[in-house]
Parts: C-alpha cells; sequence; structure tokens
C-alpha cells in the first residue's frame, strides 16, 4: 500500500517526509508510521466530530482538511483512549500497540520540538504496559456446547449461525460482518473472507456450519426488490454492525451463565483456534492459514496446552507407574 498524498493534511506529509529522508527507518517502518498515525488522527476526528461518531468504517473519516490547531489539544488521556481503541475495536496485540506509542512518540515529538507547531508534547509521560505473559482465554468444548445449546433470542437461526461460525471457523468479527452470499460456496463447503490488509482467504465449512447456514438463509427475509448481498442482516434488513454481533455474543454468554468472565467475539476465535488445536490434532502451520495470520509467531498464542492435555501427556510417561521396590532392609525396619 502506498501513501495517499492526495488525503493526507500537509503537516503531516512533512513529517513523513521527514523521517523518510533524515531517519534511518527502513521503508517498511515509514509505511506503518504513516498508517498508525493516519488512525489516530481519523480517530481523534470521529471522536471530536458530531458527523463522524456513528462512522462504522474509521478509513471514510476525511483528514485533509485537519488543522495543526486540532492537536494542540491532544492530552495523554487522548492517547490512551486511542490504545484502548485498537486492543477493543481493531484487536490490536502487544507488539501493534508498542509500535503504534512509537509513531505518536516520534509523530509529536517532530511537531512539538522540531517544528515547534504545538506547545507541548502529550506522549511525554505515555507508557505501555509490559506485556503480560498469560494464556488467551477460551471457552471449554463444554462450555461451547452449552453457549450452543442455551442461546434464545428473537432471531434464533441468525444468532446460532453467527456462534456456530465464530466457533468453528475462527474468523474474526470483521470478516463475519463483512461475508457476501456471494462468498459462500456450499458446492464445495467453503467461504471467503476478507482479512486484514483487504487479504482474501478461503475457509473451509464443516456440517455444523453449512447446517447452521441453510436454516439461516431459510428464514431470511429482504423487502421485495432489495438485493442486499451480506449475510448477515439487522432487523432493518441492512447488513448487521459489528456492535449489534458484540450484543448477540454477550446475551448468548449470558444466557449461559458465561457472562461477565471477560469472554467476547475474539475470544470466541480463540476458542475455535484452540479446539481444533486440542481435538483436531492442528498443527501451528495450519492454524495459520485458517486463521489468516501473517506468521506463525502470533499464531503460537492459540496452541496452548489445557491442563488436562498436560497431565495426560505427564501420566503417559512410561514412567508413570514405576513404584521403587524396597530392599529386604527396608521391609524389616517399616515392620518395627
Amino acid at each position: 500500500m502506498e501513501i495517499d498524498r492526495t488525503q493526507c493534511p500537509d503537516f503531516f506529509l512533512d513529517y513523513i517526509l521527514y523521517i523518510t529522508v533524515t531517519k534511518s527507518l527502513s521503508s517498511r517502518t515509514v509505511q506503518e508510521y504513516y498508517l498508525d498515525i493516519r488512525m489516530f488522527l481519523k480517530y481523534l476526528r470521529m471522536m471530536r466530530d458530531s458527523q463522524y461518531q456513528n462512522t462504522d468504517n474509521l478509513h471514510e473519516i476525511p483528514i485533509k482538511d485537519m488543522q495543526i490547531s486540532e492537536l494542540e489539544s491532544v492530552t495523554l488521556q487522548d492517547l490512551y483512549n486511542y490504545l484502548y481503541y485498537v486492543t477493543e475495536e481493531r484487536e490490536n496485540h502487544d507488539r501493534a500497540r508498542g509500535r503504534k506509542v512509537s509513531a505518536l512518540r516520534s509523530f509529536f515529538g517532530y511537531l512539538c520540538h522540531h517544528q515547534n507547531l504545538i506547545s507541548h508534547d502529550p506522549t511525554e509521560r505515555l507508557e505501555l504496559p509490559s506485556p503480560k505473559k498469560t494464556l488467551p482465554r477460551y471457552l471449554t468444548l463444554e462450555e461451547s456446547q452449552h453457549l450452543l445449546q442455551s442461546l434464545d433470542t428473537a432471531y434464533p437461526e441468525r444468532d446460532y449461525c453467527i456462534l456456530t461460525i465464530f466457533l468453528n471457523c475462527g474468523v474474526r468479527l470483521s470478516e463475519l460482518v463483512g461475508l457476501n452470499l456471494s462468498d459462500i460456496n456450499f458446492k464445495e463447503a467453503k467461504m471467503r473472507v476478507l482479512g486484514k490488509g483487504s487479504k482474501e482467504r478461503m475457509v473451509y465449512l464443516n456440517d455444523a456450519c453449512i447446517s447452521a447456514l441453510n436454516a439461516y438463509l431459510q428464514v431470511r427475509e429482504l423487502p421485495e426488490g432489495s438485493a442486499e448481498d451480506a449475510v448477515f442482516l439487522s432487523k432493518r434488513h441492512t447488513r448487521i454492525s459489528k456492535r449489534r454481533v458484540q450484543q448477540i455474543v454477550e446475551t448468548a454468554l449470558n444466557q449461559a451463565d458465561l457472562g461477565g468472565q471477560g469472554y467476547s467475539t475474539h475470544k470466541l476465535r480463540h476458542t475455535a483456534a484452540t479446539l481444533m488445536y486440542q481435538y483436531g490434532n492442528v498443527d501451528a502451520l495450519t492454524l495459520k492459514e485458517v486463521l489468516g495470520h501473517a506468521s506463525t509467531s502470533t499464531t503460537e498464542i492459540y496452541t496452548h496446552l489445557s491442563n488436562q492435555i498436560l497431565k495426560n501427556a505427564t501420566d503417559s510417561s512410561p514412567l508413570a507407574h514405576f513404584e521403587k521396590k524396597k530392599q529386604e532392609g527396608e521391609k524389616e525396619k517399616q515392620g518395627e
């Protein structure tokens, strides 16, 4: 992806030129900084301009006319709110958030200390917590089955299908919402999804997914003359929003007595990958392709083992039931 100079304010373009010419940054890093800062500027406008606050697609927000005065009032809290946004809404992990912090520090440092365009640098006290080495949360097989069994909503076929695809295919929230009818190939039992970076991949559908899709499509209704291609529709017969899907998952979790435990749509993605790994003998390379990861280093977090599997591994040792034979002297001593 090239830098679109026609859509950027002058002060932003000047910064990109500065780090390209005077800093020893690779072209890839310059590209990543450009994307990170562009996202921040769009996020800032979304949060401050009422006409953009209900925008689902951040990329549609224009920043060409943004003035440097809009950055003068950026606070440390604004930066933390942005990091929270990219964590929850964009599913950014530690590495991506760390890069965004570096980009913001570089950008505001340039504006404040190099060009004197703003009077203070809000990133001076910006910190990012050290990554926690914890295993991702996921539902057990029994909890996943209970979640599906307990579902009771006004649109049962649609909502059951959503849960089924999350739990079986491990798709991202944005990928599920973006599904079109034309993406599904029932004959070959697979569907095309659009992942991060607009990368397409094929995801195969098992029997449970095919059954759930058929049941939902039988009751999927549209007003006469409508040609809406989105698979999952809202009650207004338009493409369902990401927030509505999150609400459906939250409701289902509460109905299964699993609410309030940190589970979310992304945790269902963790669950799908974990169950594939635990019960399907799926290796990291295969999971990488299924989940649409750029490298297996990201996929490795899904290949954690449950305590039961670890226990079973230990129990399978040929020495698991070995007991030292007592010597004659030891027997007599114990008998005294």
